[in-house]
């Protein structure tokens, strides 16, 4: 067990990573760096895990503070969410086999093309031009969702933000809509990893419960911001996000 001011500091990074994750996605960039520093004798699965129960907990509580408020297209969504939740569950399996130096280039290079994107595209996700959901639509989603599925059963930071970008995009989501959305199916990949890392004992309760308790607080304060304020308030949020990853990633990788 950590002493309390270490698991004090855990529970405010728990706090500010909820609020991210339910405006935006991406709090698993700040949540996972401090279980690292709090957990050092402890390998990289047994944080995964651990960070995984806390986020589905804040996920699963921003989704039904949203679900109420949010006209959900479920029709795509839940062949989205079975595709990531499958994928997932591989990509935990296969964490400790693949190369995250790698994974760490290839995302940081997404990043900065997603962030380059959204901040030349100025009326992206400003308001919904989604118009259909057909066969098309529902394979591109089973697609994305697999991959997104994939590497948030790997690694797992960022995943809601690159979900956030694939409705806004390529479904013509508004910010708003796309940022709920992205909750349904980051609760099937978190589901998911659990599924793999609870039976093999890569999740420690006592500490994991504390800092899903703030990251459920987080999720509240960052739903009630994102509903207030709409899809300019997310779309800013999300850019600010994305240059602060950008940053913590390279200063990290070079």
């Amino acid at each position: 067990m950590i002493d309390q001011t270490a698991l004090f500091i855990l529970g405010l990074f728990a706090f500010c990573g909820g609020l991210i994750d339910a405006a935006v996605g991406g709090g698993g960039l700040v949540q996972i760096p401090a279980l690292l520093h709090a957990l050092p004798q402890h390998n990289i699965a047994t944080v995964f895990g651990t960070n995984k129960l806390a986020v589905w907990a804040g996920t699963t509580a921003s989704f039904f503070r949203y679900v109420h408020k949010i006209n959900f297209v479920w029709k795509l969504l839940i062949p989205t969410m079975l595709a990531a939740f499958i994928c997932a569950f591989a990509g935990a399996m296969t964490t400790a086999h693949v190369p995250k130096q790698l994974m760490s280039y290839v995302v940081f290079c997404l990043l900065i093309l997603m962030a380059i994107y959204t901040f030349l595209k100025k009326d992206l996700g400003a308001r919904s031009s989604y118009v259909k959901c057909g066969h098309k639509e529902i394979s591109l989603g089973i697609f994305f969702g697999g991959l997104i599925g994939f590497y948030d059963g790997v690694f797992g930071p960022g995943s809601g933000s690159f979900l956030l970008f694939l409705f806004v995009k390529v479904f013509g989501f508004d910010f708003l809509n796309a940022s709920a959305s992205a909750k349904i199916v980051n609760i099937g990949t978190f589901s998911s990893a659990l599924l793999f890392f609870i039976p093999t004992g890569h999740v420690l309760w006592q500490i994991g419960l504390i800092v899903a308790l703030c990251n459920v607080l987080g999720s509240f304060a960052g739903v009630f911001l994102a509903l207030r304020y709409g899809s300019q308030f997310i779309r800013w949020f999300f850019l600010i996000l994305l240059v602060f990853l950008i940053l913590r990633m390279g200063f990290s990788l070079f």
